[in-house]
Parts: structure tokens; sequence; C-alpha cells
């Protein structure tokens, strides 16, 4: 590798945390194969650089208006954002470009998948486009799908069909289908044709997954609570959530972000003495270091919005899920937790505190619990054994590095 140094990679994330995450992760492992790093980002949702000294960080003004910007239609914030990026990513790319040829020249751009304007950008460059895929293989191949789905009449939702098995996909229903919900849902159907299409034109795909897929607490005895960076809950369904872990009699941690309940700043809908009334059994956060809470031995549950992020990390950690997902991709998350691998429960068919407080059961009394614990385990096994050296993981990694180094060999000589 050592005459390989002086190679410099171009990183795009999509201003999401769980997109920004695996792309930051990415940046560091192949930082340690001996390449230099440069993040490109929006001034919307941007990484901390400060805790990345070792990256390069350049910003891209991307001028997204206060409704453009509003999180509440992701849909239409992501076509807004390959809009207004394009111009700005490209001009940055191609100073990179100039500045870093002689000395440093540039391998290859990795995007995230949602960001579909950077194939046509590297390609009118010349330079290699690989995919980071923040998302599971599996709904992947199911938006891959979209058009023959649609000609069978499975889309668009319809509600008399939710609960019917889609044949070509076992075991996902109708309602596991990764739709968003969106004000224009035809242009929700352009926007997944276009990621698809212009992932398949791009050099290589980067899958986040593997092959083989608090102090005074007792062991194993509190329920954490985390539905993400993005989902927004109606006040009915925050007050059925919080009753659910309550009446459990269980310790739980929740995080409960600014914003999480439609129209409210944060806790202003709890019933007065709600907390105090738990006794120190229950606490709200409004951040939590997710992968420390899941190291901790007395987490015995993960209840979660089954974004791919908090599903690996939970299975990294060999802590069962309770699923209650809510758009897009963690629907088909969720039901291969349940349904597939065996390795938690879902909430299925809209809250309630009783149905809740049974899935709790599930987990942490019952023997399907038990089963369920020993599943998880076994499934962590296999994937620390992917992370270490000797694993799939890390040889994909190194097959990737190699694929770059090619690709570029290619491009060079074509020059």
């Amino acid at each position: 590798m050592e005459q390989r140094k002086g190679r410099r990679l171009v990183l795009l994330p999509l201003p999401f945390q769980g997109h920004i995450n695996p792309m930051l992760q990415l940046a560091n492992i192949i930082h340690s194969k001996g390449f230099s790093i440069t993040v490109i980002h929006t001034t919307f949702n941007y990484p901390n650089s400060s805790l990345y000294p070792h990256l390069t960080f350049c910003p891209i003004k991307e001028h997204l208006s206060e409704s453009e910007a509003s999180i509440s239609d992701v849909v239409s914030l992501l076509v807004h954002l390959n809009i207004r990026c394009s111009d700005p990513f490209r001009d940055c790319l191609s100073g990179l470009l100039s500045d870093a040829y002689e000395e440093e020249p540039v391998a290859c751009l990795i995007s995230d998948a949602g960001f579909f304007f950077t194939q046509g950008v590297a390609n009118g460059l010349g330079l290699p486009r690989f995919i980071l895929r923040t998302g599971g293989a599996c709904s992947f191949v199911v938006f891959a799908a979209f058009p023959i789905l649609k000609d069978k009449g499975y889309l668009p939702l319809q509600e008399s069909k939710l609960e019917e098995l889609v044949v070509e996909f076992p075991p996902l229903k109708v309602k596991d289908l990764p739709v968003f919900d969106t004000k224009k849902p035809e242009k929700f159907y352009q926007l997944v044709d276009r990621i698809v299409n212009e992932t398949k034109a791009s050099s290589g795909i980067i899958w986040n997954t593997f092959q083989e897929l608090e102090e005074s607490q007792e062991p194993r005895s509190v329920v954490y609570v985390s539905f993400g960076s993005i989902a927004a809950i109606s006040e009915a369904n925050f007050l059925e959530i919080a009753w659910g872990p309550a009446n459990s009699k269980h310790p739980f941690l929740w995080v409960v972000r600014s914003g999480f309940v439609r129209g409210n700043k944060w806790l202003e809908k709890l019933p007065d003495r709600f907390l105090e009334d738990l006794n120190g059994r229950g606490h709200i956060v409004k951040w939590a270091p997710q992968l420390e809470v899941l190291t901790h031995p007395a987490v015995a549950v993960f209840w979660t919005h089954s974004g791919w992020n908090s599903t690996l990390e939970s299975i990294y950690e060999g802590v069962p899920m309770m699923c209650t997902p809510c758009s897009g991709d963690q629907k088909v998350n969720a039901r291969y937790v349940s349904d597939v691998w065996g390795v938690g429960v879902q909430v299925e068919n809209g809250l309630d505190r009783e149905k809740i407080g049974r899935s709790i059961r599930r987990l942490m009394v019952e023997k399907e619990g038990d089963e369920i614990r020993n599943r998880i385990l076994s499934l962590k096994e296999k994937a620390s054994l992917c992370l270490s050296n000797s694993g799939s993981s890390f040889q994909c990694l190194d097959q990737l590095v190699s694929h770059i180094l090619s690709v570029e060999s290619i491009v060079f000589h074509s020059h």
C-alpha cells in the first residue's frame, strides 16, 4: 500500500444523522488504509469536523429556503437537496481535482445513494463514483422492484390490502413496503427510480451490512427507547409510548428530542408528575450516546424505529429489539427483525399502552424473550467475526480499496 499513499478520496454524505455517521465511519476506515479524505458537506445539518482532525472538510452552500429545509416531507427535502447541491458541488469538486492533480490525485468520489445527481457530475469530470448505501440491502432490492410492484397493484398502497403478503418478497406484507409519507406520491416513485438507476450506473456499491447476519440497574432490566433523528409523532401516540414502559414496571431510558411530538417543543404533553410518580424508574433525555447505552449490561430491550443504523447497532451489541417502524425502509427492516432473523418483535397496527406492555413482557419475562435473546447473541457473534482482521467485512474493505485503485487506474490511462 505504501506506494499508493498520496491518493485522495472525496466523500459526500446525505445531511441526515443516520447517513452522516456511516459515511464518517467509512472515512475513518479508508483513512487507515493510507488514503487522504476530503468530506464535502452541506451547511444544512453539517457534521462536527472538530471530532475528525485527520479528515479535511469542505462546506458547500445549498441555499435551501426555510420551507424547503423542513423535514416534515423527507421526499421533497431530498429532491430539493439534489437540485440545490448540484452546482456548488460541481464547483467544489472541480476545484479539488485541479488543486490536487499533481500532489494528491483524487482516486474517486464516494457519495450517499440519495445524492443521485452526483453520477452526472462524476461522469462529466471523468471521476469514478462509488455509492454508500446506508440502508439495508433487502430494502434496496425492494426499491429496485418498485416498477414491478406498481404493475402488480401493490403500489400505491391501498388500505384494504395492507395485511396481504407480497408474494414476490416473503415475508413482507404490503404495509411493510418502504413507502414514505409525502404530499406528492408520484414524485416519490420518480425519486426512487432515479436513485436506483444512478446507483446501477456507479462504479460500485458499498453496503453497510455484514455477510453472516445504568450502573445502578440490574443486568438486562432496562428498556431503552429511541425513535431516531427524523421521526415525528402525534400527541396521542406520544402518551401511549409514555405509558407503555411506565405501566410495565421495568426501568426505562427514553430519548425524546425537541420536535419529536408534532406541534410541541418537548415534554409539554406529559401528565403532571409523570416522572416523579415513577420514583426514579423512568428517565427522559433529549439525547443519549446510543452505542454506549446499548453496550451497557443493564439494557435488555431496544425499542426502536428500525432505522438501519439502529438495527445494526442493536445486533452488534446483542440487544433484542421492539420495533415500531415509522416510514420507508424501516418497515422492511422491522419485518426482517421479527420474522426473518427472529431477534425482536413488532408493535403492529397502531400504538396503545396495553399492546406496548405485552411486547415488553414478551421480551423481558416470557420464554420467547429468552429464545430471541439467544438468536441475537448468535448473530452478534457472527457480526464480531465479520469485523475481525480475518473476517468477511475486513476482507471486503480490502477488496474495496483494490477496486478503487483498479478503477482509478483504468480512468487515468483512458485519459
